[in-house]
């Protein structure tokens, strides 16, 4: 039920178009050092350079996809797969998994309630700090700005229709979105480093 705030970030839902999902996972670098959690269900977007970073932006983003966990070789363990990329880790190997698919349709909870009026607009993100102890994200959708503007990040298709959900009522409504502002679907690159 969503009577209480609990973000998580965004969790795969469907394709759009209820086409098979095939996931549309891909691997891309993580900066050794790189000084910034990352955790399940966080945006994340390619810097200059090439490698993997967190999209913190709210009103604007340009996500390459979702974080879905990370691999890379510890000094202590060896080869790891974890569920978060702590800050500052050290490893010249490390790959972040992203689901980059630009027409993957994304579960959120909103920082509050929402109507049947907020469907087919566009809404910011919040940029909570989630835990890193469970790997998963504090981002939510912010319920406050639902609008037309185009350049939001998010696009609200529909509503988590299941037992223990409610479009109408819950404090903190639990809607499914997909990127407006995905990379896959812009023509403006990253500038050469």
């Amino acid at each position: 039920m969503a009577s209480t705030a609990t973000p998580y970030g965004l969790r795969l839902a469907k394709r759009l178009g209820e086409t098979n999902q095939r996931h549309g996972f891909n691997q891309y670098k993580i900066a050794s050092g790189y000084a910034t959690d990352l955790k399940v269900g966080d945006v994340v977007k390619l810097a200059v350079g090439g490698t993997l970073e967190k999209d913190t932006g709210t009103t604007a983003c340009t996500p390459i996809g979702v974080f879905m966990g990370c691999a890379y070789t510890d000094g202590s363990f060896g080869f790891v797969n974890k569920a978060q990329w702590a800050a500052s880790t050290v490893a010249s190997d490390a790959m972040g998994y992203v689901l980059d698919d630009p027409d993957a349709i994304f579960q959120i909870q909103a920082n509050g309630t929402l109507g049947q009026n907020a469907l087919n607009t566009n809404a910011a993100l919040v940029q909570g700090s989630g835990s890193l102890t469970l790997g998963r994200s504090g981002v939510s959708l912010n319920a406050g700005t639902i609008a037309a503007t185009a350049t939001l990040p998010v696009r609200i298709v529909g509503f988590i229709n299941i037992p223990g959900f409610s479009v109408m009522g819950d404090a903190y409504t639990d809607v499914l979105v997909r990127f407006n502002t995905h990379v896959s679907r812009s023509t403006t690159g990253n500038a050469a480093s």
